[in-house]
Order: C-alpha cells, then sequence, then structure tokens
C-alpha cells in the first residue's frame, strides 16, 4: 500500500507502534504509555481503566496489576481486552484488541525487581480493586510489610503481567479539515499474515 508512507510506513504493526511510543516519549508531558485498557465482566458489562503499558514485544503489549483486582478477573473471565493509546501532543492514537494470557514468570520477576521500593511495598499491600476503610489502615499496612520483607521484597505471588495479543491493531492520526487517516491491520490468528484497510475518518 504505497499510501502508507511516513508515519505510517513499515510491514509490522507493532514495530510502528513502538516507533510511535519512542516519538511520543518526547513529546507527552507525562505517561507516554498510558493506555485506556477496556474489559467485561462475567455479565458483559464494560469496565475501563488507565494501566501503564511496560513492553511492546515482537507479538503482544505487556502490562503488570494485581491479579486479584477487577481488571485481572475480568481478563481471566473473557480472555480479551482492549485498549486505545492517545497522544495528544503528537495528535495520534492506536486501538487494540485481542486475546490475553498472564505473563507470570522470569519476565514478571525482572521487571517487579527493577521498580522502586515504594513501588514493590504498594504492590505488596494493596487488595487492589477491594473496599479500604481509610488511608491510616493502608499505610499500616505499608508498614508491616515493610517488617515482614525488608527492602528487597520479591515478587508478589498475586502480582505479575499479562500480554495481550494482538487481533487487530489500528493507527490513527488527525487530518486536515478532520479528515484523518486511519489504517487497520487485522489477521485471524498470531500465525497468519496481516492484511491492511484504509478506513474512512
Amino acid at each position: 500500500m504505497s499510501e502508507r508512507a511516513g508515519i505510517f510506513a513499515g510491514d509490522d504493526p507493532l514495530k510502528i507502534a513502538r516507533m510511535w511510543l519512542a516519538d511520543a516519549e518526547k513529546s507527552e508531558p507525562n505517561d507516554a504509555n498510558a493506555i485506556a485498557l477496556s474489559t467485561v465482566d462475567a455479565e458483559g458489562m464494560p469496565n475501563s481503566r488507565m494501566v501503564l503499558l511496560k513492553d511492546i514485544e515482537d507479538a503482544a503489549f505487556v502490562f503488570y496489576t494485581n491479579y486479584g483486582s477487577a481488571k485481572a478477573q475480568e481478563l481471566d473471565g473473557a480472555g480479551k481486552a482492549s485498549f486505545v493509546i492517545h497522544w495528544k501532543s503528537l495528535r495520534r492514537q492506536i486501538r487494540v484488541r485481542g486475546h490475553v494470557r498472564r505473563e507470570d514468570g522470569p519476565q514478571a520477576d525482572a521487571y517487579f525487581e527493577s521498580r522502586s521500593l515504594k513501588s514493590k511495598l504498594g504492590a505488596w499491600a494493596s487488595e487492589q480493586s477491594q473496599p479500604l476503610n481509610s488511608r491510616t489502615e493502608l499505610m499500616a499496612k505499608v508498614a508491616k510489610i515493610t517488617a515482614a520483607h525488608g527492602t528487597h521484597p520479591k515478587r508478589p505471588p498475586f502480582w505479575g503481567g499479562y500480554r495481550l495479543i494482538p487481533a487487530e491493531i489500528e493507527f490513527w492520526a488527525d487530518g486536515a479539515f478532520r479528515l484523518h487517516d486511519r489504517f487497520r491491520w487485522t489477521r485471524e490468528t498470531p500465525e497468519k499474515p496481516w492484511e491492511i484497510q484504509r478506513l474512512n475518518p
């Protein structure tokens, strides 16, 4: 598709996504890797929240969370998710839909080890998405966790990653007269080649 020049050029959508994220990291004031992750619960009710995207691998997008959280329960239940990442400074966005699977092995251990001590202790202390009586109660739990695990806590067994393996990726860039450029990449399975379609704005 000769139209796909400039920022849309390339034959690997995950590589294009990495390039767009690298561009955004130079211009976005905060959290260029923030994605709006959407899931559905057991009744099909949708749910969205902001999550930090931690890696774009050759075949998947990776993020981390508490496995007891609402998002994790919904990810495990449906096995599917979507997200959008929007960069106001670049006037670009990427939409992704696909299947998810857990990453709770050595890669999750390595990422947890790279986090700040405060983030590690927070991961241990927070029963994410569960009711909390007060911030004082939470800080007391952090103190207990610190005493129990010291300054080098291991990754909690209830905390780890997810890989979103895309079935659809759409790249969007702002255009004059609101005639935006949109290209949608789709494939039936990860083994099959991508099909690319330009979409109306």
